[in-house]
C-alpha cells in the first residue's frame, strides 16, 4: 500500500550547536538567543547536553517552544535542566562525532578542545559550519576553512539555515 506524499508531515530541520561547557555569561546569552531563534524557526537542536553553551542553547530552545536533544557522554546526571531529550551515549568524548553529525548544519559558540574536535568532524563531513565567537581555523597551507563567521545569533541562524549554494 502506497502512502500519499501530501499526508506525510515535513521533517523538522536538525541543527547541532556546539561550544564550551564553561561559558562566560556573555557566551551563555549568545547560546540562549541562538536556541530561541532556532526553535522559532521550527528546528530541533542537538547538543552535548551538559552545561555552559549547551545549557544556554537548551534554555533558549525551551523558551522558544522547541525541542532540544542532548547527547550525553556517560550518565543522565550530566544533563542540564533544560535539555528535553537526554540520551546517554556511553561514548564519553567520542560522542562529539555524533553531535557534529546529527545536524544538517553546525553552529559553534565559544569552545575549548572538545569543540575543536566537533568542528573537525563537521568540516570533514562537509557540513555547513557557522562560528560565533569561536575558533578561527586554517588548513595545513594556512588557508581559512570553509567555516562561516557570524557576528550575532540572528546572523548565525540565518547562515546555518541558508540554502546550500555549493
Amino acid at each position: 500500500m502506497r502512502k500519499h506524499q501530501e499526508n506525510i508531515p515535513e521533517r523538522k530541520r536538525i541543527v547541532s550547536v556546539i561550544g564550551t561547557s564553561t561559558a562566560t555569561p556573555d557566551l551563555y546569552e549568545l547560546a540562549r538567543e541562538t536556541g530561541r531563534l532556532l526553535a522559532r524557526r521550527g528546528c530541533i537542536v542537538v547538543c552535548g547536553g551538559r552545561g555552559g553553551v549547551m545549557e544556554g542553547v537548551c534554555r533558549g530552545v525551551r523558551e522558544g517552544g522547541g525541542t532540544s536533544v542532548g547527547l550525553l557522554p556517560t550518565s543522565m546526571e550530566e544533563a542540564n535542566p533544560y535539555v528535553d531529550l537526554p540520551i546517554v551515549t556511553g561514548l564519553g568524548e567520542l560522542r562529539n562525532m555524533a553531535v557534529a553529525s546529527a545536524g544538517s548544519a553546525v553552529i559553534s559558540i565559544g569552545g575549548a578542545y572538545g569543540t575543536l574536535t566537533e568542528l573537525g568532524f563537521a568540516l570533514r563531513q562537509g557540513k555547513r559550519v557557522v562560528g560565533l565567537r569561536t575558533w578561527n581555523l586554517r588548513d595545513e597551507e594556512g588557508q581559512p576553512t570553509p567555516m562561516l563567521t557570524a557576528g550575532s545569533p540572528q546572523e548565525a541562524v540565518e547562515l546555518a539555515l541558508a540554502e546550500e549554494t555549493r
